[in-house]
Formats: structure tokens, C-alpha cells, sequence
């Protein structure tokens, strides 16, 4: 058994070699870089970084934490990226939001990261060139979909290029006992997300609703008697005290984003393909459209109606499942879908975030 100082002159040994490796996977990936450069290729590949951190996933680190080599190599991934040129990503701001969150889990610290208004400006910026990509989330496990995001889908060409999910954990924090609170400060689905603590601890304050977890933390740190449920990053943000940690109802509760873009991803054997579609207005249109999913074997892991506008009492409907449309089996399906539907749409196919 080694000494103390012994075991720590061998951590520093293994730290020197684990720059030097570092240091020949930049190296390699600027040679990418110059690769994709002279033959037009996206600096992003969704496709070949979740093959990367699948492989990854299945080797022994013990005693390390399972989901510990995905969180270091994703900054991993992003510094060598920015070797070659660091992507432009909009999201839905402002800082420190689960939006916010989602985008430095995808593309990392390296990233050119902007804040938008909205989810439209967040596709309006991709589709004029301001960035590369965007970052908007599509649903929530307990809050349901987000309808302005699938709605910009139908005024927009963008595609989808990948997906993730984020755990929402949610905190209350201030900058005053909780004693003294008399204003909360909450977005509406974080509300909505954390009834069941609220009406055991907060039961008599005044709830002033806002625009992001963000923002309710920036309003609770300018109120001296104000409380803010918002993320960790943000309190610690605004430089509140954390009065109550995991406040949300369901302590599964997470959201998923989509990463939108020009493009979508290669194959990468666990793939999606999204899509939306209208169907004739007359008796089993949605059944008849659904069946070549059916025939052809494949598992629709969501479905969404949205009405459609100008057209009272008739949807489009949004479906997500597995398969990538370059497949023969899924070119089928759609083929089969375009011949039935008055409108089908391919909103892009990328890797299954699980």
C-alpha cells in the first residue's frame, strides 16, 4: 500500500498523462476540422457524438459514478469542437434557465451560446443564419407539450438534429427568512410543478407570475420579502439563499429539448424520425393514416394534435418513432403516409436520447 504522498505522485502522474491524450485528441480533431471544412460538413455531428458516448456508456468506471464519463466527455467533445470551430447555438433565455442548461449539456462551455426572447426568435435566428443551431424545448413529463414549439415547426423548414432530456429540479430561494416572505416569484409551470410543497410551506403568499426560473430569481434578489422558485445555477446566480431543495411534486419530472438546425443526423442504430401530418376530415382518417406504422413494424413513442389554423374542428397531428428515414422500412411508411394525408411533413430523424 502506497503513502499519502506516494498516491498523490501518482495522481499527478496520470493527470500529465491524461493532458497529453487530451492534447492528441484536439490535435486530431483540428485534422477533422480542416476535413470538414474543405468538403462543407457540419462542425456538429449529433449521430457520431452519441455513438461516441454510447460506446462510452458500457465501459467499467468503478468506483466512479456511471453518468460520470457522459458529463466529462460532453465538455470534452465541445473544447475539441471549438478546435475547429465553436458552434453558434440559440436558445430560450434568458441565462441560467433549464433552457439555458439543456444547451450547455449539449454542445458545452466551448459553445457560442445566445439567449433569445422566445421560441420563435430562437427559430427565426437559426433559419437567418444567426446561429448555427437552437436549443427549445417540445414537452415536459408533467406539464405536457409546449404548443409554441411544435407550432413553429409547421411555419418552419428547420429540422430536428437531436434531442435530451434535462431533470427539473426545482429550489426556493431569497434573500430573506422564510418567515418574512410575501411575494413568490415563479414561471407558471414551475408553479404548477411544486403545488404540493407550496401549499404545506407557503400556503398564504402572494404569486406574481414571470417570464423563466431566471427571471424569478433576478425579482426575489431585488425584493427584500420576496421568494423565487428557480434553479440552483440561477439562486446562485442572483446570490440567494437556497431555502428548500427538490421542491417539485414529481421527483421524476424532466423536459425535452430538441436541437434544430439546416439539417438532421446520420443513422446511428437507435434512431427517431419526427413528423406531422393532417388527415382527411371524415370518420377513422386518424386510424387508416396510423396503420402503415403498423404494417411495417415500427413503435410511435408520441403523438400530439394540434388544431389547425383557419380550419375549425380539424388537427395535425405531431408523431414521433423509431427508425431513421433513410431506412427502407420507414421510406415505406412515409411513403405509404404522403399518399393518404393532405399534408405530411418530416420534421427530421437524429439519435434517441434513450
Amino acid at each position: 500500500m502506497m503513502n499519502l504522498d506516494e498516491l498523490r505522485q501518482r495522481i499527478d502522474e496520470l493527470d500529465e498523462q491524461t493532458v497529453a491524450l487530451l492534447r492528441q485528441r484536439a490535435q486530431l480533431a483540428a485534422q477533422i476540422g480542416e476535413y470538414k471544412q474543405g468538403n462543407a460538413a457540419a462542425v456538429y455531428d449529433a449521430a457520431r457524438e452519441a455513438q461516441i458516448l454510447r460506446r462510452l456508456a458500457k465501459l467499467d468506471i468503478a468506483p466512479l459514478r456511471g453518468d460520470a464519463l457522459g458529463h466529462i466527455y460532453r465538455e470534452i467533445l465541445a473544447a475539441c469542437r471549438s478546435v475547429q470551430q465553436p458552434p453558434c447555438v440559440a436558445y430560450l433565455g434568458p441565462e441560467y434557465t433549464f433552457t439555458h442548461m439543456a444547451s450547455l449539456q449539449q454542445f458545452g462551455s466551448a459553445s457560442q451560446l445566445i439567449s433569445s426572447g422566445s421560441i420563435t426568435e430562437v427559430f427565426g435566428a437559426v433559419q437567418r443564419e444567426q446561429a448555427d443551431y437552437g436549443v427549445v424545448p417540445i414537452e415536459n413529463s408533467t406539464g405536457g407539450v409546449v404548443a409554441e414549439s411544435l407550432d413553429c415547426f409547421l411555419d418552419s423548414h428547420l429540422l430536428i438534429s437531436g434531442e435530451l432530456y434535462v431533470p427539473v429540479h426545482l429550489c426556493i430561494a431569497a434573500s430573506c427568512p422564510v418567515a418574512e416572505v410575501t411575494t413568490l416569484y415563479s414561471h407558471p409551470q414551475p408553479l404548477a410543478q411544486s403545488r404540493q410543497w407550496l401549499a404545506q410551506n407557503l400556503p398564504e403568499v402572494s404569486v406574481q407570475n414571470v417570464a423563466s426560473t431566471a427571471v424569478a430569481a433576478q425579482q426575489a434578489a431585488e425584493d427584500s420579502q420576496g421568494v423565487a422558485i428557480t434553479t440552483q445555477l440561477a439562486a446562485q446566480s442572483y446570490e440567494l439563499q437556497i431555502l428548500a431543495e427538490n421542491i417539485e411534486d414529481e421527483p421524476a419530472n424532466r423536459t425535452r429539448f430538441f436541437v434544430i438546425s439546416s439539417h438532421d443526423a446520420e443513422p446511428t442504430g437507435q434512431d427517431k424520425t419526427s413528423i406531422v401530418f393532417t388527415t382527411a376530415h371524415q370518420a377513422g382518417a386518424l386510424h387508416t393514416a396510423l396503420e402503415p406504422l403498423a404494417t411495417y413494424g415500427i413503435n410511435m413513442t408520441f403523438i400530439q394534435s394540434r388544431p389547425a389554423r383557419g380550419r375549425l374542428w380539424e388537427y395535425v397531428f405531431f408523431v414521433d418513432f423509431q427508425g431513421h428515414r433513410s431506412q427502407s422500412h420507414v421510406q415505406q411508411t412515409l411513403s405509404e403516409l404522403a399518399e393518404q394525408c393532405p399534408l405530411l411533413q418530416v420534421l427530421g430523424s437524429y439519435p434517441a436520447a434513450e
